[in-house]
C-alpha cells in the first residue's frame, strides 16, 4: 500500500508542478490523473511496471471505497455554518441553477459543433 500511495502522490506532485508552469489553467490533480492514466494504460505492455501498477490500482480501490469519509469535514462545516448558508441560501440556489443551465447549454453547443465537424469524416 505504501508503494501505491507513493505513486499516487508522486503523480499529483507532477501534476501540480506542471500546473504551476502552465499558469494554473488546468488544476494540478487533473493533470496528475491524466499522467497516471497514461502510464497505467501503457504499463500493461511493460512487465517491469506490472507490480507497481497492481499496487497502485489496489490502493486506488481502497481510497475510492472510503471516499465518503472525505466528505465528513464538509458536512461538519455545513452544520457549523448553517446560519450563514440560510442567510445566503437564495443566492447559492440561484448560482447553482444558473451555472448548471449554462453548463448544459455549452455542452450541447460543443456536442453539436463536434458532430457537425465530424459528419463528413472518413472514420464513420
Amino acid at each position: 500500500m505504501l508503494l501505491g500511495t507513493t505513486v499516487l502522490i508522486v503523480f499529483q506532485l507532477a501534476g501540480e508542478i506542471a500546473a504551476y508552469f502552465i499558469g494554473g489553467m488546468i488544476p494540478g490533480p487533473v493533470i496528475g490523473m491524466v499522467l497516471i492514466a497514461v502510464v497505467l494504460a501503457f504499463s500493461a505492455r511493460m512487465g517491469f511496471l506490472r507490480a507497481a501498477t497492481e499496487k497502485t490500482c489496489d490502493t486506488s480501490k481502497l481510497v475510492l471505497a472510503n471516499l465518503g469519509l472525505l466528505f465528513v469535514p464538509a458536512g461538519v462545516g455545513i452544520v457549523k455554518h448553517v446560519d450563514l448558508i440560510l442567510a445566503r441560501g437564495p443566492a447559492l440556489v440561484a448560482v447553482v441553477i444558473l451555472s448548471t443551465t449554462i453548463t448544459l447549454i455549452v455542452t450541447v453547443w460543443v456536442f453539436l459543433l463536434v458532430k457537425r465537424l465530424t459528419e463528413g469524416s472518413p472514420h464513420d
